[in-house]
């Protein structure tokens, strides 16, 4: 399958998570056109390249969730083998790090389904931020840690290019770096409201201001 067949298959899949993704790019096409109409400064290409940018990697974030659905956490089937599961299981077998391996074994394994709802949650919740570009440095750094365990967990696995995985890091990080939310994102029109109104000042000021 070439990759343009594929991203016509994974958008006309006839299930409910894909029903929600085409909502979210027509939430981030129409942020984006109420940017460029508000605000001139971000009708250039470093801003329109950022959003793409955004919406791409907020697409594989938003894929990966797809095969470790709740309540089994996988697509396959039997709702038991494949999936998450057997992730976390390889994890155990290729991590670059002895410790590692050891919690994933001894912690994350034996207590599963206390651990998978937080994986996925954090897949949907970098997806969204990306695709939206609403608290992006937050997505960033969510998607940089998630990258990074990915990198170093499966490090040694003979099917894996590890380099794939840090430059999901690099990629992740240039949106906290940049505030890629503020290309066309919801998080520009947040900071053009506040640039409007008395700086509030306090912690939950200074959180806000940095989670854009």
């Amino acid at each position: 399958m070439n990759p343009f067949a594929d991203t016509l298959a994974f958008l006309t899949r006839n299930e409910w998570p894909i029903y929600v993704f085409w909502m979210l790019l027509l939430g981030s096409l129409g942020i984006a056109v109420v940017n460029l109409l508000q605000d001139p400064a971000h009708r250039t290409g470093r801003h329109v390249w950022m959003w793409v940018a955004r919406l791409l990697i907020g697409g594989l974030w938003w894929q990966q969730t797809l095969w470790k659905l709740p309540p089994t956490y996988t697509d396959s089937p039997d709702g038991v083998s494949g999936g998450l599961h057997y992730w976390v299981g390889e994890m155990v077998q290729h991590s670059a790090f002895g410790i590692q391996s050891w919690l994933v074994e001894k912690v994350i394994q034996p207590h599963f389904y206390f651990f998978a709802p937080q994986v996925y949650m954090a897949e949907v919740i970098i997806a969204v931020s990306l695709l939206l570009g609403v608290f992006t440095r937050l997505g960033g750094v969510l998607g940089a840690l998630m990258a990074m365990n990915l990198w170093l967990g499966l490090y040694r696995a003979p099917y894996e290019w590890p380099w794939a995985y840090f430059f999901l890091i690099m990629l992740q990080t240039t949106f906290v770096v940049l505030h890629a939310g503020r290309s066309l994102g919801f998080d520009a029109i947040l900071a053009r409201r506040q640039q409007t109104q008395p700086h509030p000042e306090g912690a939950a000021a200074r959180v806000l201001a940095y989670l854009m």
